[in-house]
């Protein structure tokens, strides 16, 4: 037997057997998580404002649910859905209820991970409904397994060289300037009728409503740029699908668990989705993904038809039930709304630096689910985009070179959509000091690639 590779070789280890299909934004590797930080086995500390893509959303390693995912180890590990019940998958839900943004979501399903409950609502949709086309949004990220991989729109990456995908995929434009050819003043009314417009015509010009199941929608956009849904845009669509019988299925795989704010960002508008998903920030880094809908609903469902080897995953539901009691214990909404005006504040005060101004084009999100976008003169669609600026010449991927030099400086910091646009997705725990610390490393590097531009 060989001996054990020095850890100081295990990177180049990794670059030469983990597959290329799979990026990174730093070289190394992570040896360990706290909070707010992670640290590297050269030993470098890093301030993270990823959480893993906004998964470990009470920081890394949290003590409480470290604790409640080790216990649950010495009970039982796998307990499989198809056998029997098993006490965490039954107390998650008994948390969970009260924190459904409408009561109608009552029956529950666990899965491993934000593609598979795409998956699975899919499935739902069309057996629920007898129909099979699925509705999305331009931009949207859903998942790269096959099914949610094509009803992703936010990246042709995702699915390159790999067609035919799932047929009976429609999209139309998300309420968001970009796709409309406005200028980011634009009025939320307004680019929610243009969005409703656009699912009339779709309606009545592709797929007929008694031939579609389903729209699924991000209520704030993720991977597409970080843009909340006006309430107007989602009162629409549940209006639409009333109407015609179509499901409403909200990811909020991403938005959830108190990313916004609230447990689910489409509690603001008041809409009742017919299908709720989550994932992420739901078991605090444990896989762990939910499937909710009404009782009504999935009483038509065959028993067998939803199920998977490691579906709902005892670890996996103790080490939620205590992220539910950490969120209510320790008052996580509260610090999301005081750092969330910080950050905002920081980042409008940086957009209406005149030295920045003319860099910058946007701030937006809600809570902690927070982007800015820069100006490209290389953006998709730019020579047709009344928001181009004319006579600034702006190097290609600034994004990406501000999010390199916070890299630099001690800070991980993740780019997003095919927009020119850098996202905060820190701790929703996250101090004010540890905030401010961050808001300066991102202040630092913004005026470095200007002065480099």
């Amino acid at each position: 037997m060989s001996s054990a590779i020095a850890p100081a070789a295990l990177n180049d280890f990794g670059k030469q057997h983990v597959t290329n299909g799979l990026g990174r934004i730093t070289e190394g590797v992570i040896t360990k998580g706290n909070g707010s930080y992670v640290e590297y086995l050269d030993g470098k500390k890093m301030l993270d404002f990823t959480c893993g893509i906004g998964v470990t959303n009470l920081g890394h390693c949290h003590p409480k649910v470290s604790k409640a995912a080790a216990d649950q180890c010495m009970n039982i590990v796998h307990a499989q859905c198809s056998i029997a019940f098993h006490e965490p998958y039954l107390r998650l839900i008994e948390k969970l209820l009260p924190a459904m943004p409408h009561p109608s979501l009552d029956s529950f399903f666990f899965w491993n991970s934000g593609s598979e409950a795409v998956e699975g609502a899919i499935k739902m949709a069309r057996a629920l409904t007898g129909r099979q086309n699925i509705i999305s949004m331009q931009g949207a990220y859903h998942g790269r397994t096959f099914g949610a991989m094509a009803v992703t729109k936010s990246k042709t990456i995702y699915s390159d060289g790999v067609a035919p995908l799932m047929p009976g995929v429609f999209s139309i434009p998300f309420p968001f300037w970009h796709q409309h050819g406005l200028p980011p003043s634009a009025p939320d009314s307004v680019l929610t009728l243009q969005s409703l417009y656009q699912l009339d015509l779709l309606l009545s010009q592709q797929t007929s409503p008694q031939d579609t199941a389903a729209i699924i929608v991000e209520p704030v956009l993720g991977e597409g740029g970080y843009v909340p849904a006006p309430k107007e845009f989602l009162e629409g669509l549940r209006s639409i699908c009333d109407q015609h019988g179509i499901l409403l299925i909200a990811d909020e795989v991403q938005s959830g668990f108190g990313r916004t704010g609230n447990w689910f960002f489409i509690e603001e508008s008041g809409v009742k989705p017919d299908i709720l998903l989550m994932a992420k920030g739901l078991a605090n880094g444990f896989p762990l993904s939910g499937v909710v809908s009404r009782k009504e609903l999935t009483d038509k469902l065959k028993p067998g038809s939803l199920g998977g080897t490691y579906a709902g995953n005892a670890v996996s539901c103790a080490a939620a039930c205590a992220v539910a009691d950490a969120f209510r214990e320790e008052n996580i909404m509260a610090n999301v709304q005081a750092r969330s005006r910080e950050l905002f504040a920081f980042l409008t005060e940086l957009k209406d630096d005149q030295t920045l101004a003319s860099y910058i084009l946007d701030v937006r999100g809600r809570g902690l689910m927070v982007a800015m976008e820069f100006a490209s003169s290389e953006a998709p669609g730019a020579a047709f985009d009344p928001t181009t600026p004319k006579g600034l010449t702006v190097k290609k991927g600034m994004a990406s070179r501000v999010a390199k030099k916070c890299i630099e400086k001690g800070m991980l910091l993740l780019t997003t959509s095919v927009y020119e646009v850098v996202r905060f997705i820190p701790p929703l725990n996250i101090s004010q000091e540890d905030m401010k610390k961050g808001c300066d490393i991102f202040a630092q590097s913004v005026r470095e690639v200007v002065r480099e531009n």
